[in-house]
């Protein structure tokens, strides 16, 4: 991939990136001309149907795949020099406990895997599980845990090398609707503590309008982006405005970009 045009320091901007999966006899073109811009400290969520490419947006960007066309800058670098310097971090659906290490075991994983020194970063290990809310669990097996919890664990370790750029696909997708309104409240609030630029794949509109400062709609066949609606609800946001009409009448506009009346 071609060195980045543009340098978003602790941002994150993608400029007329495509990628095609190449299969036998047919190719699929999975991202076109996707160009998406994220100030530093700003939340964004991406939401589309199913197969239009949110999560190869997301692998992309965080270094897991490689785009055929275009440039990605994440933190004023190319995705997997970010990677490798620990300025990203992910979370994904599936938490990925290692079952046989404990909370604070599994929390130091990345820093082992960069090669640095777990004991040399005990305090921010500490203040992270206490940021999630997992004092006092610290030595628990994930076995022990409930699923919310697991996803704590998993946000704390997305975060330990106290990453510019957040990445999370689907973080809450297995919990319950009322668990998972829970972790919106706390991902908010986590988020401002933190002040990581966050890049949020969800199929959920309401959890998308939550969170974010912008929600980017995507279409499929090939995914592509079909508009960036701002929101304008003020932070901290309180679970009360689930219930306000003006908050409806957003989640309304973007169910209908979403499908397809635009």
């Amino acid at each position: 991939m071609p060195a980045p045009e543009q340098n978003l320091p602790d941002g994150i901007a993608l400029t007329g990136v495509g990628k095609t999966f190449r299969g036998r006899g047919r190719d699929v073109e999975a991202l076109r001309d996707i160009s998406l811009s994220c100030p530093a400290g700003s939340f964004t969520a991406i939401i589309g149907p199913s197969g239009c490419g949110k999560s190869t947006v997301m692998r992309l960007a965080s270094g897991l795949e490689e785009a055929d066309a275009g440039n990605i800058a994440i933190a004023g670098d190319m995705p997997l020099a970010a990677a490798r310097a620990g300025l990203t971090g992910v979370a994904f659906q599936d938490a990925a406990l290692l079952p046989w290490r404990s909370v604070r075991r599994n929390v130091e994983l990345p820093l082992q895997v960069l090669g640095r020194r777990p004991a040399d970063h005990a305090d921010d290990v500490e203040a992270l599980i206490r940021l999630v809310g997992l004092a006092g669990y610290e030595n628990a097996l994930p076995g022990e845990l409930s699923g919310g919890m697991r996803q704590r664990v998993a946000i704390a370790r997305a975060l330990v090398t106290r990453p510019r750029v957040l990445f999370m696909d689907e973080p809450f997708g297995a919990l319950d609707q009322i668990l998972r309104r829970l972790m919106n409240v706390e991902l908010q609030r986590i988020w401002a503590e933190t002040g990581a630029t966050t890049l949020l794949v969800t199929h959920g509109i309401d959890e998308a309008v939550f969170l974010a400062d912008r929600v980017v709609v995507m279409h499929a066949n090939p995914g592509r982006i079909v508009d960036v609606i701002e929101v304008p609800f003020a932070r901290p946001r309180d679970p009360a405005i689930f219930s306000h009409p003006a908050f409806h009448a957003l989640c309304d506009r973007i169910a209908e970009v979403l499908h397809g009346g635009a």
